[in-house]
């Protein structure tokens, strides 16, 4: 069992290194366009990995027939070019002399009078994407926009936000005047894009203290109702001495008046005995 076991550790080992890795290297399209006008601009596309040139990668294309390198462009070092005066279309890709392969780009080369700005290259969810028709010259033209033949609306751009899986499709736009773009394919792909919230920083200590200078006195908000609280309290300790006040004054005429009571009681016996005494006088003599 154990010569069985180590035989079938070393096959699965072999298997695992035999097998094709999977690699990074992606097709590069600049500028990042599926509709370019003919004879207007030449298109580059190469292969990288990681932002660098990638070495035993080819660029291939086809336009529905076999499979060439560059097809009809021009082979620029490790660049396919699209020339100017080139009307040659199709689907490009990398592939190594493996057989491996990169994802795939379509390219339109058009004649027509308007053409739709839309990113040859797949997007991110969570991205912004903006579709314009443009003219020849450059020109902005307003037109309606259309996804897979549904009417998303008439403006001189149209924007995707926060772009989803679902927003892939066929996008074209027409014009009154300039007719209709080809259509062209938006692929979303990749990992969602996260954004994080900035936080604001806070003021400096200089600025903090001069907008703290800034700022008026404050003001005691209950300083309109003292003269109030005052009456209030004043009549309060008025109506709490009165009663005071008025038993003071009660016993003080109490006491005065069994005063002077007294004083008339004893004013009368004095002259009592006065009288008294003078009649007495009056018999011994």
């Amino acid at each position: 069992m154990k010569p069985a076991s180590v035989c079938l550790l070393r096959g699965v080992c072999v298997l695992l290194l035999s097998a094709p890795t999977v690699s990074a290297v992606s097709l590069s399209v600049s500028p990042n366009l599926q509709q370019v006008f003919s004879g207007s601009s030449s298109v580059s596309l190469s292969c990288v990995d990681d932002g660098q040139t990638a070495d035993g990668w080819t660029v291939k294309m086809t336009s529905g027939g076999p499979t060439e390198d560059c097809g009809a462009a021009e082979m620029s070092g490790s660049l396919c070019v699209l020339d100017r005066n080139s009307s040659y279309g199709g689907t490009f890709w990398c592939e190594s002399s493996s057989g491996q392969q990169s994802d795939e780009v379509s390219i339109s080369v058009s004649e027509k009078g308007v053409i739709l700005e839309i990113p040859a290259l797949p997007v991110r969810p969570g991205s912004d994407v903006t579709l314009q028709c443009k003219k020849k010259s450059g020109e902005t033209v307003p037109s309606f926009f259309f996804m897979n033949g549904r009417l998303l609306g008439s403006k001189a751009e149209h924007v995707i936000p926060n772009v989803r899986h679902s927003d892939e499709g066929l996008y074209w736009c027409a014009s009154n005047t300039f007719g209709s773009s080809p259509q062209s394919f938006l692929r979303v792909r990749g990992s969602p894009i996260t954004t994080l919230r900035k936080s604001v920083p806070p003021p400096p200590v200089s600025e903090a203290s001069s907008s703290l200078s800034t700022l008026p006195p404050l003001t005691n908000s209950s300083s309109p109702s003292s003269p109030s609280v005052s009456w209030i309290r004043v009549i309060c300790h008025l109506l709490a001495f009165c009663p005071s006040c008025i038993c003071t004054i009660l016993l003080l005429s109490i006491c005065c008046s069994r005063s002077s009571g007294n004083k008339h009681a004893v004013s009368m016996e004095m002259s009592l005995d006065v009288d008294e005494h003078d009649d007495t006088t009056e018999h011994y003599v």
